[in-house]
């Protein structure tokens, strides 16, 4: 059995996600130890559990120690059956985070999948829906399978409450080569509110007009029902030939309308200004589809501190090691191999 201390690099709930995931794809039983040892509330949270309790529905899988709080969890893998799912993370964890635990393994089952899966869709600990859908899903379909997600409510922190919608076609992964982003195309921002003032969303839109210098037509407020909130988010986003990255800011208790847009200004410059593929979030979620594709290579920014651990994890199941080598242009080439 392989064993993973759950404390080493960034210490977060990544590691039992990936290593879930690479159970069901290898058949190899994993034991984790000190989970979420550096989070201030150690140990699951309930969208862990959630996304575990669907890896062992999905995988014929058991899981010994499996409550909120936990602080080990010991997963023994069966077989992965494709199939319609539901998943409910009852509160407003990640749904994109109980996505990223089962998609792999159902990219190589022999039949189609659907999951619907509930909780946030727009919260600050995970990927908001729209990155998954026009940021990452993108690159798994050119790895071979189909992979469609659609956005059926809007969930905020805390309350929660939002659906998505996934539909899988399986195919092998193929190993892709991602080294430039193509030409630029567009730019747009979009600041979403609910239950909030609106004034809200239109400050955060004023600095992205000063800031970046984008248009009226580029950038704009769209305001959601009010039984969907209360919650806020801006979007920040740039489309190229070949990539797209999204930039996001949570509004929440304490953080000014203003100072949210300024430091997620400040991030979109820092892609803008590199000639990387892929920014800090989509180069984490390209590492465990590259590891299962066997090999594959992409350029990225400054590699996180989650992507070194994520790339720890997978060398405990492949005995392979995930290489970032930086380049004269101060991107980093990272290569499976």
């Amino acid at each position: 059995m392989i064993t993973i201390d759950g404390s080493e690099g960034e210490g977060g709930g990544q590691v039992v996600r990936n290593a879930c995931a690479l159970s069901l794809v290898t058949g190899e039983p994993v034991r984790i130890t000190n989970v979420r040892a550096r989070r201030s509330k150690p140990g699951l949270m309930r969208q862990h559990v959630t996304a575990v309790e669907a890896a062992c529905t999905i995988g014929g899988g058991e899981c010994e120690g499996l409550t909120v709080g936990s602080s080990e969890v010991t997963f023994r893998p069966g077989r992965v059956t494709p199939g319609d799912y539901r998943f409910a993370v009852g509160t407003a964890g990640s749904t994109g985070l109980v996505l990223q635990t089962v998609l792999m393994p159902l990219l190589l089952a022999g039949a189609p999948s659907r999951l619907v899966l509930e909780g946030g869709t727009h919260n600050m600990l995970g990927p908001p829906f729209d990155f998954i859908a026009r940021v990452f899903l993108p690159i798994i379909n050119r790895m071979g399978p189909r992979v469609e997600a659609k956005l059926v409510r809007h969930g905020f922190y805390p309350r929660g409450g939002g659906q998505i919608e996934v539909v899988i076609e399986p195919a092998p992964l193929r190993q892709i080569e991602c080294l430039t982003r193509g030409a630029a195309l567009e730019v747009s921002a979009c600041a979403l509110s609910a239950g909030l003032p609106f004034s809200i969303a239109e400050r955060e839109i004023a600095v992205v007009r000063k800031d970046l210098g984008w248009s009226e037509r580029e950038s704009y407020v769209r305001e959601l029902p009010e039984d969907q909130g209360p919650g806020n988010i801006l979007l920040l986003e740039a489309r190229f030939e070949h990539a797209t990255e999204i930039v996001s800011g949570f509004g929440r208790l304490g953080v000014t309308a203003e100072s949210l847009a300024r430091q997620a200004c400040a991030r979109m410059r820092g892609y803008l200004a590199c000639d990387a593929f892929a920014g800090p979030y989509l180069a984490d979620q390209l590492l465990l589809p590259t590891a299962v594709a066997g090999g594959g290579t992409f350029t990225t920014v400054k590699p996180s501190e989650h992507a070194r651990t994520a790339a720890a994890v997978i060398e405990h199941f492949t005995g392979k090691r995930t290489s970032f080598v930086q380049q004269e242009g101060g991107e980093h080439r990272v290569t499976f191999a």
